[in-house]
């Protein structure tokens, strides 16, 4: 008989859905959305529905992996579990426990993810991961304006006059902020969208700006003095709650207005009329993520917040720079569930340039690599020479469900748990601020085991199996114990269902930052030395790099993909995924490329091939390639990306990418 319980999505995305799931003879047979979640009201996605068919799929790992003589081979768990602890105490005898690497990402949400650190800190520190593919150069630039990222509450954007969504199609991956602007405009809101794309976003928008990739700090320079000239500021706030303003002053006098528009390839009459909106108070603006994976991406945040500092558009309802919301993870006890104070050794990477760190670590080598929560021969960028890195290592420990480009790698595969088979809690840390409740539906299948039993049984099997002698009730309380005070319990949100974190609404209300000044600094100090905002470009550009620019004329953009989150369901599309190349059309009228012709696109980084599709209204000399697909689909679009760093050290540069394309 089939029955329907509320659950949760485990997919790190903006929207953190409510679930309805249908369950019949203890198998999971539909995702649906629940129409009491306060906010996505039973609204989801496709790559929520797909989690059934990630669940059920013939394709998931069974049992455990070693490969033997190149091939894979079943073993048992006690074997695996052997080996791998085994390996793990021998290498803290003779090379000490930064030998091994802890290689993860943030593919799935889920309070107990964090248990992996936990392990590691027990086991005495290890060489970790710093830094974000994602999202981390604006995390930074944001700590050093703020002193923290945060955004406001979903429904705060029906106090706007003004919707800036610049640089996020939010109709592909915040469908209820989607569906937040059809409502504000319902109520007069203007809406205004600043991206190379002309996206499903852009075509609801009052108006629609192109801009060319990498220069949007430009842009915010451009508006602010275009603000300044006709005195549109807010001068109360500046003056009151800022520090080094005179510094960004000067560096906006020090550019012309026509060099902007000249970079920006934007009309400087837009950046006047933007100067009109943004003084027009209250405007809400919604970062994209994409404009800080540049070499240049912290600057460009920290000048696109300075725009909405500058015209007093922060603390006030209807506001904000809204790039992430980190108080709702801050609500958490992470430190109960990860004991960071157990590791008494310790080394970092940053996410990016983790290939490099494999193959140039000394004292010790990078003797293991494990693997959690991601498909880094698929996601970080320069997959060629993450490949050489992997391939460096003496013994690589995937966990996962299925066979991916990682996991084709490993020496051991350990297949695990999905979502609707293991109870856990969920939340978003970039959207909105609720915490959602997930039961446990169905049991894994073959020998997979939820990530947990795992840690657990390796404990055991190194020395320190009382720091995970708890039940999973247990663990999920301890990570909730900052909350209960709130009434915020496993119980009650086993109950609710889903239950309002204490969150700031508005946040900066009071007009008190997380900065070494307690202000709003344009200049920072936050990290004990002055950081001004500069005028600074991408790496990859023709002002930057001229023979570079004329050899690969065009610029590539890696957006997240519509149908999988990452590269965690290209396997189980349907008609089978081939990989699309998709050019602006003045490079199709260059070139003479038609829809569907087969291309090479390529720099001297490596090269993939795949189909065309001509783009309507992108800016000019514009490729995208969806990041996330497999190489037995034609990816990983990697092989084109660099491993440099953003200006501030923890982002990718994955956008600041210039490229060549041919037809073959």
């Amino acid at each position: 008989m089939a029955q329907t319980f509320k659950s949760a999505c485990p997919l790190n995305c903006w929207d953190s859905c409510g679930f309805h799931v249908t369950v019949e003879d203890g198998k999971v047979t539909k995702v649906d959305g629940d129409p009491d979640h306060p906010i996505t009201k039973g609204k989801i996605c496709g790559r929520g529905r797909m989690l059934e068919n990630r669940t059920n799929s013939p394709e998931r790992l069974l049992h455990p992996l070693k490969k033997v003589d190149g091939e894979f081979v079943s073993i048992s768990w006690e074997q695996a579990l052997h080996d791998i602890s085994l390996k793990m105490k021998e290498l803290k005898e003779t090379a000490g426990t930064t030998s091994i690497l802890h290689s993860h990402d943030y593919a799935n949400g889920g309070l107990l993810t964090n248990l992996d650190q936990r392990f590691f800190n027990c086991y005495g520190g290890v060489t970790e991961l710093v830094g974000s593919i994602c999202w981390g150069a604006g995390i930074e630039a944001q700590s050093s304006d703020f002193g923290d990222a945060y955004s406001h509450a979903p429904e705060d954007i029906l106090n706007s006059r003004h919707i800036v969504v610049w640089g996020r199609n939010v109709a592909r991956t915040n469908m209820h902020l989607y569906q937040r602007l059809q409502e504000a405009k319902k109520q007069g809101a203007k809406l205004y969208v600043i991206d190379p794309i002309f996206n499903a976003t852009a075509k609801m928008a009052d108006h629609y700006f192109s801009i060319k990739p990498g220069m949007d700090g430009w842009l915010a320079a451009g508006i602010m003095k275009e603000m300044l000239r006709l005195g549109l500021e807010d001068r109360s706030f500046i003056d009151t709650y800022s520090v080094g303003f005179e510094d960004l002053n000067e560096l906006l006098e020090s550019v012309t207005l026509e060099e902007i528009a000249e970079k920006t390839e934007v009309p400087a009459e837009v950046m006047t009329e933007l100067a009109a909106v943004y003084g027009d108070r209250p405007v809400s603006t919604f970062f994209g993520l994409g404009m800080q994976r540049y070499e240049n991406g912290g600057n460009t945040i920290r000048l696109m917040d300075a725009l909405i500092a500058v015209s007093g558009n922060i603390g006030i309802p209807g506001g904000g720079a809204n790039y992430a919301n980190r108080q709702v993870g801050q609500s958490f006890d992470a430190a109960a569930l990860t004991l960071p104070e157990r590791k008494t050794a310790f080394r970092q990477f940053t996410m990016m340039r983790q290939a490099e760190g494999i193959l140039t670590a000394k004292d010790p080598e990078i003797k293991m690599i494990f693997v959690t929560c991601g498909n880094p021969l698929t996601q970080v960028p320069d997959s060629s020479r993450v490949r050489e890195a992997f391939a460096s290592v003496e013994t690589v420990v995937v966990m996962e469900q299925f066979m991916t480009d990682t996991a084709e790698m490993a020496d051991y595969v350990l297949p695990v748990a999905t979502v609707f088979e293991q109870e856990d809690v969920y939340y978003s840390s970039m959207y909105h601020h609720y915490v959602n409740h997930g039961p446990k539906l169905a049991e894994p299948p073959g020998e997979a085991k939820p990530d947990l039993w795992v840690w657990t049984e390796l404990a055991k099997r190194l020395g320190f199996g009382a720091d995970f002698d708890f039940t999973r009730d247990e663990f999920i309380s301890l990570g909730l114990g900052s909350l209960k005070e709130q009434g915020i319990t496993l119980d009650s949100l086993r109950n609710s269902h889903h239950m309002e974190l204490p969150v700031d609404t508005v946040p900066w209300a009071d007009r008190q930052f997380k900065t070494p000044s307690g202000k709003y600094e344009f200049t920072s100090f936050r990290k004990g030395s002055e950081s001004r905002l500069t005028l600074a470009l991408p790496r990859e550009t023709k002002w930057t790099d001229k023979e570079r620019a004329e050899q690969f004329p065009f610029t590539l953009l890696t957006i997240h993909p519509l149908r999988s989150n990452h590269s965690q369901h290209y396997h189980l599309l349907k008609p089978e995924p081939k990989a699309k190349v998709e050019i602006a059309d003045n490079i199709a009228e260059k070139l003479g490329l038609q829809e569907n012709d087969h291309v090479k696109v390529w720099n001297d980084r490596g090269e993939m091939k795949g189909f065309v599709h001509i783009m309507k209204k992108a800016h000019p000399d514009t490729i995208n390639i969806d990041e996330g697909i497999w190489a037995k689909f034609g990816g990983p679009v990697n092989h084109l990306t660099s491993s440099r760093e953003s200006d501030n050290g923890l982002g990718s540069t994955l956008y600041d990418c210039l490229v060549n394309i041919e037809k073959v």
